[in-house]
C-alpha cells in the first residue's frame, strides 16, 4: 500500500531517500531537487518535513551512524541505513513521540523492497530506545559522534583555531540564523525593519544593515519579497560589498558570481558597470533571476574566470570580488551533507584552483584597482595562507587592512556564518 503523502512516514521515507543520495556521493540540494521533480504535487508542509528531516540527520550523521555500528552486526543496504539515520534524528529532537516515530518508521520501511525490511527496523530502533542510555555515553567517548564532523576536519580545527575549535563544532551542528538584505535601492533600512514588524514578524538590525528574522519562514510570508525589496542572505555575507569599496561609475567583475547575493549587494550599493561570471550555466541562469527580481542589471557571462581570452574583453576593471570555490567549512550548518562529503585531500585541491584564479583575475584587474578575496572556508590554507602566498609572488601586490588586520576571519555565531576576506590593491 503507497504512503500517505501527508504522513509522517512519507516524510521519513523521503528524507531516507536523499539522504541515502548523499552517502552514495550526491549533493543534497540536487537529492531533495529530483525529489520535487519526482513529487511535484507534495503539500509545502510535507516538503519542508522532508527537507528538515534530511538536514537533522546529516547533521547528527557522526552520532547516529555510531549508534548503528553498535546496534547491528553489519552494516544495512544503503535505504535502510538512510531511514535508520533519519528515524534516529528525530528521535533526538521528539524524544516523546517515540512511539508515533518507531511506528511511522516502519511504515516507512514498507515502501523499500515490499517491506522485507519493516521487522528490521523495528528491532534496531526499540533497541535503541532500550539502550539510550548506554549508547549516548558511549558516544559522548568517541570524537566523531561527540562533535558530529569527521576526525580530519576535528583535527584541523583543533591545530588552526585552538582557542575557538569547540565553538566552531558546536555552531556547525546547529540550525542557521535567516538573515535580510534590503535593496537600498527601493527602501531604507528602517522602514522594511517597521514593516516586517508591523506583519508581526520579529526582527532586529544587525551592524551593517543586515536584519536578523527571530524565527525563519517562508520567503512567500515577507511582504515586498517577491517584488525586490530584499533578499535572503548571511550577515557575513552582507560584508563583502562594502569591504569591496564599490564607486559609481567604475567597472566591477564578480568572478564566481552565483547564486549572485554579492552582484545583487554591489548594484545595490552604487551604480556600476558589473560583469557577473560563472562557470555553471545552470547557476548563472540564478544570477539573471535574482538581478530580475530586484530590479538591477547587470552583463552575466557562463565562463572559467581562470580562462580570461574566452570572456575578456582587454578593459581593466577597477574592482574585482573574487568569492572563489572552497571547502564550504564555515557554512556547513547550512549545508550538513558537506561535513560527510568532503576530504581532507579536498582543501589542497581547492588551494590550487584558488591560486589559479588569483593569478588570472590579477591580469584583468586595473592598476590602483581592488581585488577582494572571499571564502565561506575556516581553513587557513584557503585563507590567510593563501593570501600570503600571492601578494609574496606578486610584487605589485599590497594588502590593505580589513576591520584593523591584515585579513578578516569570521566564525559562526548565532548572528553569521564562517567567512575569510582578504583586501588587495595592485599598485600603479
Amino acid at each position: 500500500m503507497p504512503l500517505e503523502d501527508t504522513s509522517l512516514a512519507f516524510a521519513l521515507h523521503g528524507a531516507a531517500l536523499a539522504v541515502a543520495e548523499v552517502m552514495a556521493g550526491r549533493n543534497l540540494n540536487e537529492a531533495l531537487a529530483e525529489l520535487w521533480r519526482r513529487w511535484p504535487n507534495l503539500p509545502p508542509g510535507q516538503r519542508g518535513a522532508v527537507q528538515d528531516l534530511a538536514y537533522g540527520a546529516l547533521r547528527r550523521f557522526g552520532r547516529d551512524d555510531f549508534h548503528l555500528a553498535r546496534l547491528m552486526q553489519k552494516p544495512p543496504a544503503a535505504p535502510v541505513r538512510a531511514l535508520l539515520l533519519v528515524a534516529l534524528a528525530r528521535l533526538a529532537v521528539r524524544p516523546e513521540e517515540a512511539h508515533t516515530v518507531v511506528d511511522q518508521a516502519v511504515e516507512a520501511a514498507g515502501a523499500l523492497q515490499r517491506g522485507k525490511f519493516k521487522a528490521l527496523v523495528n528491532g534496531v530502533l526499540r533497541n535503541f530506545l532500550r539502550r539510550r542510555a548506554e549508547l549516548e555515553a558511549a558516544a559522548g567517548e568517541d570524537e566523531a559522534a561527540r562533535w558530529q564532523h569527521p576526525r580530519w576536519w576535528i583535527a584541523r580545527l583543533r591545530r588552526e583555531h585552538p582557542g575557538e575549535w569547540q565553538s566552531i563544532l558546536e555552531a556547525g551542528n546547529g540550525r542557521p540564523p535567516m538573515t535580510l538584505r534590503v535593496n537600498r535601492r527601493r527602501v531604507a533600512e528602517t522602514d522594511f525593519l517597521a514593516r516586517l514588524l508591523a506583519a508581526d514578524i520579529e526582527a532586529r538590525p544587525l551592524e551593517g544593515g543586515a536584519i536578523r528574522l527571530a524565527r525563519p519562514l517562508p520567503v512567500e510570508r515577507l511582504s515586498g519579497f517577491a517584488e525586490g525589496l530584499c533578499s535572503v542572505q548571511d550577515a557575513g555575507a552582507q560584508r563583502a560589498a562594502a569591504l569591496l569599496d564599490v564607486h559609481d561609475g567604475q567597472r566591477v567583475l564578480d568572478a564566481c558570481a552565483a547564486p549572485g547575493g554579492k552582484t545583487a549587494h554591489i548594484l545595490e550599493r552604487a551604480a556600476v558597470e558589473l560583469l557577473a561570471l560563472d562557470a555553471d550555466a545552470g547557476r548563472a541562469v540564478r544570477v539573471s533571476e535574482n538581478l530580475l527580481r530586484l530590479g538591477l542589471t547587470a552583463r552575466v557571462a557562463v565562463a572559467d574566470c581562470r580562462e580570461t581570452a574566452a570572456w575578456w574583453d582587454g578593459r581593466a576593471f577597477d574592482r574585482i570580488l573574487a568569492d572563489v570555490p572552497c571547502s564550504a567549512s564555515g557554512v556547513v550548518r547550512r549545508h550538513p551533507d558537506i561535513k560527510w562529503l568532503r576530504r581532507a585531500s579536498d582543501i589542497a585541491r581547492f588551494a590550487r584552483a584558488q591560486a589559479e584564479i588569483l593569478d588570472a583575475l590579477w591580469r584583468v584587474l586595473a592598476p590602483g584597482g581592488k581585488l577582494l578575496y572571499a571564502t565561506c572556508s575556516l581553513f587557513a590554507e584557503e585563507n590567510e595562507r593563501q593570501v600570503a602566498a600571492f601578494a609574496a609572488r606578486q610584487e605589485d601586490c599590497m594588502r590593505l587592512p580589513v576591520a584593523g588586520a591584515p585579513g578578516l576571519q569570521l566564525l559562526p555565531n548565532e548572528e553569521h556564518d564562517g567567512f575569510f576576506y582578504a583586501l588587495l590593491e595592485k599598485q600603479a
